[in-house]
């Protein structure tokens, strides 16, 4: 299988890593050079893609990212780039093309639960531009699209937790976090490759949603440091589960926060 990678950061480097040895051809584009030996790099402008050169291209993963949280940059990079894509692949026989997209097209923002059956109802710009992606990519390849939906990703590190730790000493209100391991996006956007039956969206998430300040005492206490005060039991953020995720049979390897 001849598979694309449009965008080529530590998500698609990972995923690309994982597929090689199953005997995937894989081609990646990017604006900055990149050394994998087992892929083809191209350096291109994903606005003025040129695939004509390369044999025929199965699948196709799209992880595109903002080199900043602008509403301008989120029209180039997401809205702007599906066109000339879609264009690029018009000669290519695509079976499947799986879009990363964000949880950021669901809007609530006073501790609801949220799951794959929620309405996409964004609350910014920037979530009806993802929302925009989304439908053109759809409108585009019906059968063969896929979105998928990660929540907050993380690697492991707790730099920034420990440093959460070491500066709060108030937190206004209970705000809900969710996340995925980076490790685990990466085996279910690898997982998807061979669903037969897929869902035209999946929710990326560990289902472990956690009020923030629960994990910043948490590291407080094993730092043995001063505990925060929480201000307000006021709800912000939302409780995403992963339940398309979960009933596609895909096991995490990280399911908790």
């Amino acid at each position: 299988m001849h598979i694309l990678f449009i965008g080529y950061g530590k998500t698609s480097q990972r995923l690309a890593k994982q597929l090689f040895p199953y005997g995937h051809q894989i081609t990646t584009i990017s604006q900055s050079a990149k050394t994998d030996s087992f892929a083809t790099h191209l350096l291109q402008d994903v606005h003025a893609l040129n695939l004509q050169q390369l044999a025929p291209i199965d699948t196709a993963y799209v992880l595109l990212a903002p080199p900043e949280s602008s509403v301008t940059a989120y029209q180039h990079t997401y809205v702007d780039s599906v066109q000339p894509i879609v264009a690029a692949l018009a000669s290519h026989p695509i079976k499947r093309i799986i879009v990363v997209s964000s949880t950021r097209v669901y809007g609530e923002n006073a501790g609801e639960k949220i799951d794959d059956n929620s309405a996409t109802l964004p609350s910014d710009e920037q979530g009806h531009l993802l929302l925009e992606m989304e439908r053109l990519y759809q409108a585009a390849y019906p059968e063969a699209c896929v979105i998928v939906r990660p929540t907050g990703i993380y690697t492991g590190s707790s730099v920034r937790m420990q440093k959460l730790a070491e500066s709060t000493h108030h937190y206004p209100n209970v705000h809900w976090s969710n996340r995925i391991h980076i490790d685990d996006l990466v085996g279910f956007l690898a997982f998807l490759l061979h669903v037969e039956h897929v869902k035209k969206s999946y929710i990326c998430s560990n289902n472990s949603s956690q009020p923030l300040h629960e994990r910043i005492l948490e590291m407080q206490r094993a730092m043995h440091l001063p505990e925060l005060v929480l201000d307000s039991q006021r709800q912000t953020g939302k409780r995403i589960f992963a339940e398309r995720m979960q009933q596609s049979g895909f096991r995490l390897q990280h399911d908790g926060c």
